[in-house]
């Protein structure tokens, strides 16, 4: 049983993140505004994206969650997609809405709140850690409780940095919300966010589209613990 998401099965991580990146090429062309996210899954996915489509001059970019480190830090959400996705592109995207992580948490989730403003994504990128967590939502935190759209977050495992972080009214907003997993170490993660009953002990339970799509691309072995 899974609870409010449609799971699309494939063999390898390889062909996972070819499934995202048709969908994050598709979205470029349409002009979507388009939430990125960081991780193993997306760092490939953003690459195979980067060669499906070239020009991405249309699109807007924003972020789910950001460490407050420089952009050019190796920990930075940002500074991944700009080295396997915006530094390969011929067209660079219409906005590139950075999260300003450098400025500290508190500056940075204020300035981001008023930059995205009442923003809804066509197409939301995501991950989930090996606790459940989410975007910088990690479990039974105070941030699963808040409304405002963007918040500082505490970090919940490492690296210990600040983070800046959508709340789950935000999230949840997004038209289509997709969900990419890899690997046997990602299995229990993705069965109590897709399986298991849905609560704040795996915040990835609660981020479903209020109207619109709930995806979650798996590789086998991610998908190991599901039952159909």
């Amino acid at each position: 049983m899974t609870h409010g998401i449609e799971l699309i099965l494939f063999e390898s991580a390889d062909e996972v993140a070819l499934a995202v990146a048709e969908r994050l090429a598709r979205a470029a062309r349409a002009g979507a505004h388009i939430a990125l996210t960081g991780g193993k899954t997306p760092e490939q996915a953003y690459k195979d994206a980067a060669q499906r489509e070239p020009d991405w001059s249309k699109a807007e970019l924003w972020w789910s969650d950001e460490r407050c480190v420089p952009p050019d830090d190796e920990l930075s959400n940002y500074h991944l997609a700009k080295r396997t996705l915006l530094d390969a592109l011929d067209g660079a995207p219409k906005t590139v809405h950075r999260i300003r992580g450098e400025l500290g948490k508190e500056a940075a989730a204020d300035e981001y709140e008023r930059e995205l403003g009442d923003t809804e994504f066509d197409l939301e990128l995501l991950g989930i850690g090996p606790d459940g967590h989410v975007a910088s939502l990690f479990p039974n935190a105070p941030t699963l409780q808040e409304q405002k759209r963007v918040l500082p977050a505490e970090p919940g495992l490492e690296p210990f940095v600040d983070r800046v972080t959508l709340s789950l009214p935000a999230l949840c907003s997004a038209h289509e919300i997709v969900f990419a997993l890899a690997g046997a170490g990602k299995a229990e993660a993705a069965r109590r966010a897709f399986a298991a009953e849905p609560g704040p002990q795996t915040p990835a339970s609660l981020v479903r589209a209020r109207s619109g799509r709930t995806v979650a691309i798996l590789d086998r072995a991610a998908a190991a613990k599901l039952r159909a």
